[in-house]
């Protein structure tokens, strides 16, 4: 058998000259080809004999009266119709990644935030950024930050401090805990609750992996408890306020919180403590030097704007 010897070309054709042979093999007529791409004639010829030069065969057949595709030209003619397309794709896709909240954003938001927070989010994006893509995914904190580190998230809206190198947070507001107490409870109601109340009470948590235990069991360690309030646990602060209710301990809410889980509940009370009050940070935060570090710091502050009206304390760029 024969084998097909490959010779390396010097040149790479451009796409100036695969822009003039496509017109040409598109309108089989030099001077129509030429005007269709805003080329001058002579011109437009010597992008389609460059080519030829360049892919080492004869793509056009030219006599007096009329310009016909050779056999190779008919069949490179819609490769380099598709090179082009595949070209416009980039030129148009470039110009959307400059584009400022368009495109695809994928939103990690832990569960103790998404119920309260992610009506605001969302009806901010759906009004102000149309062409966002905006794709939500609820897991705690760990598992999202993992998908930061990884790139399968962009963007993160939870509970901060994360002490975490190459995260950079981008704060929203301040909220306090509230205590959340059955009916009849001696604190329930009750306003200037001091946080060493917390000592004696039989506080009911979160399970393991939720941010918001930690941050209950700090506030517990700063009223001076040492040890493990309460071995009922729930995964979710729906579940958590209903133990409440139905008498099985007290236990801490974010004030974002109240309305949803307790305020259409009458066998619940919610007491509010002295100042000051331990209190909970929502941030934002992305990859350090992210690509999209303007557009999120913009996101930031349309969202200080949008949950103004929360009951919570909202913070500047800064903190």
């Amino acid at each position: 058998m024969r084998q097909r010897k490959y010779v390396q070309k010097s040149k790479q054709p451009s796409l100036a000259q695969l822009r003039a042979f496509a017109a040409v093999a598109e309108h089989l007529h030099f001077r129509d080809a030429a005007a269709a791409i805003g080329m001058s004639q002579p011109a437009l010829s010597g992008a389609v004999s460059a080519l030829e030069d360049a892919l080492g065969v004869q793509l056009l057949e030219r006599t007096t009266r009329k310009v016909l595709l050779s056999p190779a030209g008919e069949r490179l003619a819609s490769r380099a119709k598709a090179v082009l397309d595949a070209v416009a794709e980039l030129m148009e896709e470039a110009e959307a990644a400059q584009a400022p909240f368009t495109g695809m954003l994928r939103l990690g938001v832990i569960p103790t935030v998404a119920p309260y927070l992610l009506p605001t989010v969302l009806h901010l994006v759906h009004q102000r950024y149309p062409r966002l893509d905006l794709q939500v995914h609820e897991e705690q904190t760990s598992s999202l930050l993992d998908g930061l580190a990884a790139g399968r998230l962009d963007l993160l809206l939870l509970a901060v401090p994360l002490g975490v190198p190459g995260i950079t947070e981008l704060p929203l507001f301040d909220e306090d805990f509230v205590l959340v107490t059955p009916e009849g409870h001696e604190l329930g109601g009750r306003s200037g609750i001091p946080r060493e109340a917390l000592a004696e009470l039989r506080l009911l948590l979160l399970d393991e992996g939720h941010c918001l235990r930690d941050q209950a069991l700090d506030v517990c360690r700063e009223a001076g408890r040492t040890d493990a309030p309460v071995t009922t646990t729930a995964a979710g602060l729906a579940t958590l306020v209903q133990l409440v209710a139905g008498g099985l301990g007290v236990t801490l809410l974010p004030r974002t919180a109240v309305a949803v889980e307790a305020g259409r509940n009458e066998r619940l009370r919610t007491g509010s403590f002295a100042a000051p009050a331990p209190t909970r940070r929502i941030a934002l935060a992305m990859r350090s030097g992210a690509a999209r570090q303007g557009e999120f710091e913009e996101l930031a502050a349309a969202l200080r704007e949008a949950m103004s009206a929360l009951p919570v304390r909202m913070l500047g760029p800064e903190g």
